[in-house]
C-alpha cells in the first residue's frame, strides 16, 4: 500500500470566521516567551569558556536593541544580513532581530572555502554581515571579492579599539545595540516572505540556496515540538550548528515551548567534555547531534565514576544512523533516549522521526525495538512521501523494495534562489523534492534510508547499502570509524571498498572485517580491499568525501574511475 498525496488545484469552499488574515512570523514566538515566560533562562558558554545566564526578557531587550541597531545600518524589508558565528547568545538574538524586521538571515557556513563562501554571499545579495571576532579570518578572506558588501559588524565583548582586521566599514555590534533604542514596532509580514536562507553543500556544483518562510518555520516548530514531546519544563542544548539548516528548527521550537536553552558556544568534536557536562549541570532534557559528536559524550560518561541520570534526555541523532552500540549504551549508562531522525537542508529540516507506535511495542521483543530505531521513522503530520522507481512511478511500501525518497510539505522547498527552469525535472517530480536519497518503507511506515543515489554500490547488476555496510562496521570493537564506496570494477561494474579509522591500539585486517560483515551480507557483497587510515576525508558539513575517496581510490580494483 502506498499513500501519494495527489496535488490537484487549490479548491475555495465555505468562508470561515477565523483571523486568517492574521500572519504568521517569526517575531510571534519570541514576543509570547518574553512575554509569558520572561524570568525563563537562556545559558550560553563565554568565548573564554566559561558559561553565564539571562533570560528571556533580558534577551528580548537585546533583541530589539540589535533589530533598530540593524535598521540604523539600512537594514530594512527584504535586504539580506549574514552571520558568521557559532552557537552564541549573540546568534540567537540575530535569529529574531534580523527577521523581525522583514530581512533575510542568510546562513553562513564557516567552514566552506572562501570561493565556495563569497559565491553564496554574491549570489544572496547579502549587504551587511555580522561575523564572531574569532572569525575574523575567514571574513577577511572573501572581504575583497565582495565590494557589494556595505557593512561588517564585529561581534565581540572587547572594545572595538582593541580589535585588528583588514574589513572595510566596520560597526560594533556591542556599542550599536548600546546605543539603540530598546522599543520597537515590528512590521507584519506576509507570512510568505522569506525568515533565513541556508546554502546546500553539496561535493558537486555550486551551492544551491533555500530560502525559509516564516510561514514555513512556523508550523516547522510546532511539529518539532510536538513530535520530540516538549514540554514546559524541558531544557533544550543547541548542538548542531546554527548556521546549518535552522539548527534543525530547534531554536524556535525550544522558544516556542519556553524551554530553558543552552547555547555551547565554540566547541570541537575531538573534546564534548564541555557538552556533556553543561548536559548534566543544566539538567538538559533535549540535544540535537549526530553520532560523531554523541559517540565521544558517551565514552567520557564511561569513565565517569557517578553515571549521570538522564533519563528524561532525547537526544535527537541525524547526519548518519546512530550505532546500535551507541543507543544501548546511552540508555544503560545513563537512561538517555536517541531519537533518529531524518531531513535535510531542504526541508527545514524534519520529514521523520523515530518513535515507536504502541502496535509495534506491544509485538517486538527489545531487540527487534533497537533494530527498528536504526531506521529514520515515521513521517511527520504534514509532510507526504514517495518512493519511486528510475522511471518515476511509485514503489510498494513493503520494507524490501527500494526507491528514490521524494518529499512534499509546507516547510518542503518547492525550488532554489535562482534555479533555471531547465533544471526543476532533475530535482523535482510532480510538485515533490527529489531527496537524492533511497529508501524503504516497511508496512508499519517506518522510513529506512538504505544510500546515496550517487553512494549506492552497483555489483553485478545488484545494489549494495553502504550505509549499511558501514553501521555494521561500526559495531566492530576495534573501529573507530568507516566509510565505504564502490569502486569501478572491469568485471563487476563497481565492488566496495572501506576506509577504516581504527581504535587507539588495536589492529583492523581485511579478513576480520569481512567475517564481521557476513552476519549480514552475502559473500559476493563483502569488501575485496580496505585501507587503514588515521581520518577519513570528509566535506566542509563533516559528512564523509566519498566523491574525494572515489578519486582518491579509483584504481584498486584496476577499473575506470567512478564519478559521483
Amino acid at each position: 500500500m502506498t499513500f501519494r498525496f495527489t496535488a490537484d488545484p487549490i479548491v475555495t469552499g465555505y468562508p470561515s470566521t477565523m483571523g486568517d488574515d492574521v500572519q504568521l512570523n517569526t517575531t510571534t514566538l519570541i514576543r509570547h516567551a518574553a512575554r509569558t515566560h520572561p524570568e525563563r533562562e537562556i545559558v550560553y558558554r563565554t568565548p573564554q569558556g566559561s558559561w553565564d545566564r539571562y533570560t528571556y526578557a533580558a534577551a528580548y531587550e537585546r533583541i530589539i536593541r540589535g533589530a533598530n541597531a540593524l535598521r540604523g545600518l539600512g537594514v530594512g524589508v527584504g535586504d539580506r544580513v549574514g552571520i558568521l558565528d557559532w552557537n552564541s547568545r549573540r546568534h540567537y538574538e540575530n535569529y529574531w532581530a534580523i527577521p523581525g524586521l522583514g530581512a533575510v538571515m542568510v546562513q553562513l557556513n564557516l567552514r566552506l572555502g572562501a570561493e565556495d563562501l563569497s559565491f553564496v554571499i554574491r549570489d544572496s545579495g547579502t549587504s551587511v554581515i555580522c561575523v564572531d571576532e574569532t572569525l575574523l579570518p575567514v571574513a577577511e578572506a572573501v572581504a575583497p571579492m565582495l565590494p557589494e558588501v556595505q557593512a561588517w559588524v564585529v561581534m565581540t565583548d572587547r572594545p572595538l579599539s582593541h580589535i585588528e582586521t583588514t574589513l572595510p566599514n566596520v560597526h560594533h555590534y556591542e556599542d550599536l545595540v548600546a546605543a539603540a533604542s530598546p522599543n520597537i514596532t515590528w512590521p507584519e509580514l506576509e507570512e510568505r516572505s522569506a525568515y533565513s536562507a541556508c546554502y546546500t553543500t553539496g561535493t558537486t556544483g555550486r551551492p544551491k540556496g533555500v530560502y525559509y518562510s516564516h510561514r514555513a518555520i512556523s508550523l516547522h516548530a510546532y511539529a518539532i515540538a510536538t513530535n520530540i514531546g516538549m514540554v514546559l519544563d524541558d531544557c533544550t542544548m543547541l548542538i548542531t550548528p546554527m548556521f546549518h539548516g535552522q539548527a534543525w528548527g530547534l531554536v524556535q521550537a525550544a522558544t516556542l515551548m519556553a524551554n530553558k536553552i543552552v547555547l555551547p558556544g565554540r566547541y570541537v568534536a575531538e573534546d564534548t567534555r564541555p557538552l556533556t557536562d553543561a548536559i548534566i549541570a543544566e539538567g538538559v532534557t533535549i540535544a540535537n547531534g549526530a553520532p560523531a559528536i554523541f559517540l565521544p559524550m558517551l565514552e567520557y560518561i564511561q569513565t565517569l565514576d557517578t553515571k549521570p541520570d538522564l533519563s528524561r534526555l532525547r537526544m535527537m541523532s541525524g547526519a548518519t544512523e546512530p550505532p546500535l552500540t551507541m543507543m544501548r549504551g546511552f540508555h544503560e549508562l545513563t537512561g538517555a533516549e536517541v531519537v533518529h531522525a531524518y531531513g535535510a537542508t531542504e526541508t527545514t529540516p524534519l520529514v521523520t522521526i523515530n518513535r515507536y507506535k504502541p502496535s509495534v511495542r506491544e509485538r517486538l521483543s527489545e531487540d527487534e525495538l533497537y533494530e527498528l530505531k536504526r531506521k529514520q521513522g515515521l513521517p511527520v503530520a504534514g509532510v507526504d512521501i514517495r518512493l519511486v522507481d528510475g522511471a518515476g512511478k511509485d514503489v510498494p511500501w513493503d520494507g524490501v523494495t527500494q526507491g528514490e525518497i521524494c518529499m512534499r510539505g509546507p516547510w518542503v522547498t518547492g525550488t532554489y534562489h535562482n534555479m533555471a527552469e531547465a533544471d526543476r525535472a532533475d530535482r523535482f517530480l510532480d510538485g515533490y523534492w527529489r531527496s537524492g536519497d533511497v529508501g524503504t518503507i516497511d508496512a508499519d511506515g517506518y522510513l529506512k534510508v538504505t544510500d546515496r543515489l550517487k553512494d549506492v554500490i552497483k555489483s553485478g547488476g545488484e545494489w549494495i547499502s553502504s550505509i549499511d555496510m558501514e553501521n555494521l562496521l561500526l559495531a566492530h570493537p576495534a573501529v573507530a570509524e568507516a566509510a565505504v564506496v564502490g569502486l569501478s570494477h572491469p568485471k563487476w561494474q563497481e565492488r566496495p571498498f572501506v576506509l577504516i579509522v581504527p581504535r587507539p591500539g588495536r589492529e583492523v585486517s581485511l579478513e576480520q572485517v569481512r567475517m564481521h560483515l557476513s552476519s549480514a551480507f552475502a559473500n559476493w557483497q563483502l569488501p575485496d580491499a580496505i585501507e587503514i587510515v588515521p581520518q577519513i576525508p570528509r566535506t566542509s558539513v563533516g559528512k564523509f568525501d566519498k566523491k574525494h575517496i572515489r578519486a582518491l581510490y579509483a584504481g584498486t580494483y584496476g577499473g575506470e574511475q567512478t564519478h559521483g
